[in-house]
């Protein structure tokens, strides 16, 4: 069940450190510049994460794409990496093979499928993950992990996310049952609503793996926006009573402080159209933990939510449907 794979996340960054320890990059011919991400759904989002843990110790950009395509802009200067957990992600094999004729670097993150014997039989650099999880957004830290030590061993960061990763397992397995009993007060008040997230710049990663999580586990929908950004636009938007929803902040002690306070300004605005505001904080001492705590947390939120709406976590029928059709086609 969906919650033992929940609970079973900080083994998941322990194993994942392992398998990253004894992975093996060459370098490329060319100088790199830069670094592109193929990946979509629960393998794409782990870039978005190494993106903002990267952004102030990488010295060259770092950027994700979602879709069949790849921008003109990756060449012989770009390391580019295909995230897919299975291997068979149709999209991601669609951007492999553009990658394939622009004799850039190549990296392969992935649990088999095709990427994987593809990558074996042309020689690429790969990782191979575990491929014994039921669930592929279950397997994000695989992923997350795969990346950090992919850049640091090619030379663009340093050790450091060792020891934050580290401090995260740890934090996760001492607060489990506090994480637990927040998730669960939470889940308790949203169950019925629909959940509108907001969080800082440098975290939207973590509500958007908030809003996948919530889309796919509790079968919900749900938006998410960050603030600077936010207060530009949708703010706008809260004009009129809406008792269906509930907006969550999620939060950090140290965010920027003239973010912190238009946030108080926000739920100032936002409170006289909806009765359901909710802040959860992050723990933790660097960007990575606190960043992992929220999943972590989120993670059990809509874990709770699928009990109340009693439904399978794990299933995404739909999605198979939309594959099924696409592969008639």
């Amino acid at each position: 069940m969906m919650n033992d794979l929940i609970a079973r996340f900080p083994e998941q960054l322990a194993e994942a450190m392992h398998i990253g320890e004894n992975a093996v990059f060459h370098q490329h011919d060319k100088p790199i510049n830069k670094v592109y991400v193929a990946g979509l759904g629960g393998s794409g989002i782990g870039a978005n994460f190494v993106a903002e843990f990267v952004s102030k110790s990488c010295p060259i950009p770092y950027t994700i794409g979602k879709a069949y395509s790849i921008p003109n802009y990756v060449d012989e200067n770009t390391l580019a990496v295909c995230s897919s957990y299975s291997g068979n992600t149709e999209e991601t094999l669609s951007a492999f093979n553009e990658m394939l004729g622009r004799a850039c670097k190549i990296v392969v993150i992935s649990s088999g499928g095709k990427l994987i014997e593809e990558a074996i039989n042309r020689g690429l650099d790969y990782v191979k993950v575990p491929d014994n999880w039921p669930s592929p957004r279950a397997c994000l830290g695989y992923s997350i992990v795969q990346q950090l030590y992919m850049l640091n061993k090619l030379g663009f960061i340093k050790d450091d996310f060792k020891t934050h990763l580290k401090s995260t397992m740890d934090l996760l397995k001492f607060d489990v049952e506090d994480i637990k009993k927040a998730a669960k007060s939470v889940a308790n008040r949203i169950f019925d609503k629909l959940p509108v997230i907001y969080t800082t710049d440098r975290m939207e990663s973590v509500a958007v793996r908030l809003r996948q999580q919530i889309n796919e586990n509790a079968k919900m929908l749900c938006w998410h926006h960050v603030i600077p950004e936010m207060n530009h636009n949708e703010l706008v938007g809260w004009t009129e009573a809406h008792p269906e929803m509930a907006v969550i902040y999620l939060r950090n002690h140290d965010d920027f402080k003239r973010n912190s306070k238009r946030i108080e300004i926000n739920q100032e605005i936002i409170s006289k159209h909806c009765p359901t505001i909710i802040d959860i904080y992050s723990k933790g001492n660097s960007l990575i933990e606190k960043s992992f705590y929220l999943v972590h947390l989120g993670d059990w939120i809509t874990w709770y939510l699928s009990e109340h709406k009693n439904v399978d976590a794990i299933e995404v029928n739909v999605i198979n449907y939309l594959k099924s059709k696409l592969s008639k086609i």
